[in-house]
């Protein structure tokens, strides 16, 4: 049994558990928030970020790392074509949504969600880098209907995670929603992906996380 620790308001926590819950994976949760200095967090992601996981055989941390893990120790619901170009280019995408959008959007996040400020030449930084990097991921993406072709893959829980986030952090601090600008249609991709009860479940845990740090807010 996998157990997978962090928080559902983590865009990149979300990223896993869509993964697993489209695999089939058995697994249970476990409420864990980022920065930790207990050492049995150290102990399974060293610089106590989340997600991570811990399995039979250890823990393993980094969303991307645990996704990869997941296909290799449970092929039998394949979100990776079998193809090695084919699958190269779905993790090629991932890498772009990962690294190149949702990084870079991040700086926007403390302003968006958080209640703090981003300074302006922060954010002069973000909207340079993020229609640069934006542009380059429409290219990659396929969006026929999914994020690297016509089924669901690794791409779709990337772009699940990222592309809503940083659209909504960026309207909020920029005031303009960058991703759509760049003409990437990230509301009928998220619109197709909510008709899949793995979303629909995903969505649900982070409502309930969400309802929970307001509660504990107010104490």
């Amino acid at each position: 049994m996998i157990t997978l620790c962090g928080f559902a308001i983590s865009n990149y926590y979300n990223k896993v558990k869509l993964a697993l819950l489209e695999k089939g994976v058995p697994f249970t949760e476990e409420w864990v928030l980022t920065g930790s200095k207990d050492e049995a967090v150290l102990s399974c992601s060293p610089l106590g970020k989340v997600p991570y996981i811990r399995t039979a055989q250890g823990p393993l941390s980094e969303s991307q790392v645990i996704v990869d893990y997941l296909e290799a120790a449970y092929p039998g619901h394949p979100l990776v074509p079998r193809d090695p170009y084919a699958a190269a280019k779905v993790r090629e995408l991932c890498t772009y949504l990962d690294l190149h959008v949702e990084l870079v959007g991040r700086d926007l996040y403390g302003q968006a969600y958080f209640g703090g400020t981003c300074a302006p030449d922060v954010q002069e930084r973000v909207r340079k880098q993020l229609t640069k990097n934006l542009a380059a991921l429409k290219r990659l993406l396929k969006m026929a209907p999914y994020a690297a072709g016509d089924s669901f893959t690794l791409a779709d829980c990337s772009a699940f995670a990222t592309l809503p986030t940083v659209a909504a952090a960026a309207k909020a601090v920029l005031g303009s929603d960058l991703v759509a600008e760049a003409g990437i249609d990230w509301k009928a991709h998220l619109k197709l992906l909510g008709e899949r009860p793995s979303v629909q479940a995903v969505n649900a845990g982070r409502k309930a996380a969400q309802e929970q740090f307001a509660a504990m807010a107010k104490k």
